[in-house]
């Protein structure tokens, strides 16, 4: 299984709500029919607007809006969906957001 971790910075003309329900709502979904059957998991993070009360909040404003983790079965799979070169939610990304990074990770769940 292959993890994969894209991390999200909404464009400047979105505001943190416009960004989720774009996302959410509209984006989502297309990824989600655009990557069948290869994706196997789809979870989509969104940043918090007022986290205020927690403890350790940071100095600064974290850099990303959003973390997308997706599961795909190995490599193949992976590649059958981004190496294509009609993906037709590049475009739809690329209008709403400010920049997008890739992590490719080793997922390691640890007993409670």
């Amino acid at each position: 299984m292959i993890k994969v971790m894209w991390f999200l910075k909404r464009a400047p003309h979105l505001t943190q709500a416009e960004f989720a329900d774009w996302w959410l709502n509209r984006h989502a979904p297309d990824i989600i029919a655009d990557q069948s059957p290869h994706l196997k998991r789809y979870v989509v993070d969104i940043r918090a607007d007022d986290d205020s009360a927690l403890a350790g909040k940071p100095a600064t404003e974290p850099d990303w809006d959003g973390i997308a983790e997706q599961w795909f079965e190995d490599e193949a799979g992976y590649n059958a969906v981004y190496g294509r070169s009609d993906r037709p939610t590049r475009a739809d990304t690329l209008a709403n957001t400010s920049a997008f990074q890739r992590m490719v990770v080793h997922e390691y769940e640890q007993e409670l």
